[in-house]
Parts: structure tokens; sequence; C-alpha cells
């Protein structure tokens, strides 16, 4: 039977790891950006000041994570936030912290 710290470990260990995501300034962007809306790279790339490729490891590593999911439209790959726990994360550091 769990105990209630065992609980308590295991969630903390997942707010970690998603803060450690989180941690990275250029992965925030992203995210911040992503809670305006759903945007294809190079959109992105543009908005964040940061080369195609750069966008797109980030994308990657988020995309692993489960932090953001993808839709894709005849060539074109679209980006947003996954939903659940990081597009309430997001939203809440963007309304905070953006203009």
């Amino acid at each position: 039977m769990k105990t209630r710290a065992s609980d308590m470990r295991e969630a903390a260990e997942s707010a970690s790891a998603m803060m450690k995501v989180l941690g990275h300034p250029g992965r925030l962007m992203v995210l911040c950006f992503l809670a305006e809306g759903e945007k294809p790279v190079g959109e992105l790339a543009e908005l964040v000041d940061m080369p195609q490729s750069t966008v797109s490891q980030h994308l990657a590593r988020m995309r692993a994570e489960g932090l953001v999911q993808t839709r894709r439209d005849q060539q074109s790959v679209y980006y947003s936030l996954a939903p659940g726990k990081v597009d309430r994360v997001i939203h809440a550091l963007h309304e905070i912290y953006c203009p």
C-alpha cells in the first residue's frame, strides 16, 4: 500500500521533470507563443528569433516529454500545447509574465 509520502514523491518527480524542460528560456518562449495558438516551426523560429533547426530540436524534446502535440496539414506540421497539466502551467505563466 502506498503512503502519502510516496504519492507526493511521485508527483514531485513528475513536476520536477516538467520544470526541467520549462527551465530553458528558449523552450519556455516557444511554449508561451504556443499558448496563443498553434503555429508551424518556421513561424515559431521567427517569433523566438532562433534558427529553425534549434526550434525543431526543442520541439522534438517537448514532444517526447508530452508537452506539445502536432497536427499535419499537407506539407506543414503545426504545433500546439498538449492538453493537461502543461497547458494549465503555461497559460498561468503566460498570464503572469507575458504582456
